[in-house]
């Protein structure tokens, strides 16, 4: 949904209609009534709804009107990409924040405010919506989180922040079965968060506890793959739990954890071989830098995994990148020759 189509001086309500629809009725105000702007996108994970905003500056309120009014009766997570936010409910008061997340209650009046980096620039925000029922945790407890910021850049709350990113930017392409498992996924992160912040892990049920454990580690893992000491053994260590534990959350997804490491591993190669911009760099480099300290047995996985070898495989992917080049710019662009065979 874009403001685009909508008459300028008419995109203030527009947007105002649109929050009202996806999130919940609110007074809304700017001082750029007459140049405002606004997108927003919202995809159902089944229980879980991610929305996505960007807009210009702007003063809400949600009034005991508002709640009287129209109530979902959820807990609304917003995290703040672009731009901050500061957002005041049940006696809490965020301050200005960019980068962390912030809940708050439907239920409850509220007033949030939103400015840009710069002068007439946008905000953009992502919000999860769920049920309050759904979330394990009691309501006396969550209600002490209320407009208090959670930082998304370390520990919990950065795979949370995380997560809700790349919802925003994938899920639209996943089916049905897939934005359901993502949905669960999210509610989980979002559990584990929370109850982290309270010191309230306990009251998680064992499954929600496992999948945000499995969550973790899969952050761990992806942020470690240039370390060649990354084994199961250290990523076991690492996150408290005996190696048999681990082999066994991973069990049940076709592959090991030493295999899963290993993909991973020849997945950033892979990408980073195939880039010409990093064509300077020698293929002993680039596998170095993905963990990979043994030239000869990364040449034979990569082989093994590709049907060709590093080598090949490089001058395969730039002469595919010349050639799309060529394409693009046309037969005459300098630089450009000759068609190209894949190994």
């Amino acid at each position: 949904m874009s403001a685009a189509a909508v008459p300028a001086p008419e995109r203030l309500d527009w947007f105002t209609d649109v929050i009202a629809q996806e999130l919940v009725p609110t007074a809304i105000r700017s001082e750029r009534v007459r140049d405002f702007w606004a997108e927003a996108s919202v995809l159902d994970l089944g229980g879980v709804q991610v929305s996505s905003f960007e807009f210009s500056s702007l003063r809400s309120q949600r009034t005991a009107a508002h709640v009287r009014r129209s109530d979902p009766e959820q807990y609304q997570l917003g995290l703040v990409t672009t731009g901050a936010m500061s957002l005041a409910q049940n006696r809490g008061e965020s301050g200005l924040f960019t980068g962390d997340m912030v809940l708050w209650d439907t239920s409850m009046p509220m007033e949030s405010d939103a400015v840009p980096d710069v002068e007439g620039g946008r905000i953009r925000a992502i919000v999860l919506s769920f049920p309050r029922d759904a979330l394990p945790l009691r309501g006396a407890r969550v209600e002490q989180l209320l407009a208090h910021r959670i930082p998304g850049g370390h520990g919990m709350g950065a795979i949370l922040a995380q997560y809700m990113k790349s919802l925003a930017a994938h899920a639209a392409d996943c089916g049905p079965a897939q934005l359901e498992r993502l949905g669960t996924v999210a509610h989980d992160l979002v559990g584990a968060c929370l109850a982290g912040q309270l010191g309230a892990q306990d009251e998680l049920s064992p499954e929600a506890r496992t999948r945000a454990l499995l969550e973790r580690i899969e952050v761990f893992v992806d942020h470690n793959l240039g370390d060649p000491e990354l084994t199961p053994s250290a990523v076991a260590a690492r996150h408290g739990i005996s190696l048999r534990r681990l082999q066994q959350l991973f069990r049940d997804r076709g592959e090991t954890v030493a295999a899963g490491i290993r993909r991973r591993r020849l997945e950033r190669c892979r990408a980073d071989l195939g880039n010409p911009g990093l064509l300077t760099s020698p293929v002993h480099t680039v596998a170095r830098r993905w963990g990979f300290t043994n030239a000869s047995v990364f040449s034979r996985t990569f082989r093994e995994a590709y049907g060709t070898s590093p080598t090949e495989f490089r001058h395969w992917a730039v002469r595919e990148a010349l050639s799309l080049a060529r394409n693009i710019n046309g037969p005459c662009a300098p630089g450009t020759s000759g068609g190209v065979a894949r190994p």
